[in-house]
């Protein structure tokens, strides 16, 4: 598993990336910056990233999950509901791909604003 940190909005959160396709595509390009954009309690951003789908893509997500999102393309941090939730469980717009997980509290990302700087970095 590939460790990366997330700076964005004066927070700084690890993660680990899975070892499937997209991930390893996104591994190859770190460290990757963009503007955040907000959707509920989820931060998404366009990453240079021509990937389809993998198996296992689903709308369904976990808070803490990151994931990529092919009609972006963009890469999403979920850390609570978004508007296509029904309930308190984050729910993706539209299928995507997990390609790994914020460590600690998700909901630190609710201080992130839209607009702000986002950096996605190895990790040690």
């Amino acid at each position: 598993m590939e460790k990366v940190v997330i700076r964005c909005g004066g927070i700084r959160v690890e993660a680990g990336l899975t070892e499937g396709p997209t991930a390893r595509k996104v591994a190859s390009l770190l460290p990757i910056e963009g503007r955040a954009r907000r959707w509920g309690d989820e931060i998404y951003f366009t990453v240079p990233i021509d990937a389809g789908l993998e198996p296992g893509a689903t709308s369904d997500v976990e808070a803490g999950d990151i994931a990529y999102w092919p009609d972006g393309p963009a890469l999403c941090i979920f850390f609570g509901p978004t508007p296509s939730s029904t309930g308190e469980k984050p729910r993706a717009y539209s299928p995507v791909t997990v390609i790994g997980r914020a460590q600690g509290d998700p909901t630190v990302f609710r201080t992130v604003r839209d607009g702000d700087t986002i950096t996605i970095e190895r990790g040690e």
